[in-house]
C-alpha cells in the first residue's frame, strides 16, 4: 500500500494480460473478464495507492457508470464509484467535493454491507483533512450503517 510505482506496474501487467481477451456476452458473470469492472477495479486500487492519477481514472469510471447522476444501470458499482472518487479526491487536496460525492454514495443507500469500510475510510479521511461538512457525512453514515435498526417509534405503546 502506498507504493505507487509498483501499484503502477501490477496495473500495467494486467492491462497486457487482458488486453486481447473478448468482451464476453454477459460480463457480470464472476468469472468472466468484465473491461468495466477492471477499470472501476483500477480506480479503487489507484484511490487507496494515494497516486495522482487516481482522480482521471475515477471520474471516468463514474462517468461511465452513472452520466445522469441517478446510479445508472448499476447503482451498486455507482456508489463505489464515488466512494472512489471521494478517496482521489481528499489525496488530491479537494476534501469538500468528496464529502459531497461520499453522502451521495451512501445516502443512495446501494452501498453493501461488504464495502461498508470503504465509505468508513472516506469519512475517516476527510475528517482528518478538518472540513466542517465531514459532519454531514458522519450523521449519514450512522444513519444508514448496515445492520443498524431504526429508532423504536415513542408513539407505539
Amino acid at each position: 500500500m502506498g507504493d505507487i510505482g509498483a501499484t503502477r506496474r501490477a496495473l500495467d501487467r494486467v492491462e497486457r494480460l487482458t488486453a486481447n481477451l473478448p468482451v464476453p456476452e454477459r460480463a457480470e458473470h464472476h468469472y468472466r473478464y468484465d473491461p468495466a469492472k477492471a477499470a472501476a477495479y483500477t480506480a479503487t486500487t489507484l484511490s487507496w495507492a494515494g497516486d495522482p492519477g487516481a482522480e482521471q481514472v475515477a471520474r471516468a469510471v463514474l462517468a461511465d457508470l452513472d452520466s445522469d447522476g441517478d446510479g445508472g444501470a448499476r447503482p451498486r458499482r455507482s456508489a463505489s464509484a464515488r466512494l472512489d472518487l471521494g478517496l482521489a479526491l481528499v489525496g488530491a487536496g479537494q476534501p469538500d467535493e468528496a464529502v459531497v460525492l461520499g453522502a451521495q454514495a451512501v445516502a443512495s443507500g446501494r452501498v453493501v454491507p461488504s464495502n461498508w469500510w470503504r465509505a468508513e475510510e472516506l469519512l475517516t479521511k476527510v475528517e482528518q483533512a478538518g472540513v466542517p461538512e465531514a459532519a454531514t457525512l458522519r450523521e449519514l453514515c450512522t444513519e444508514y450503517t448496515p445492520g443498524r435498526r431504526p429508532p423504536a417509534d415513542s408513539t407505539v405503546g
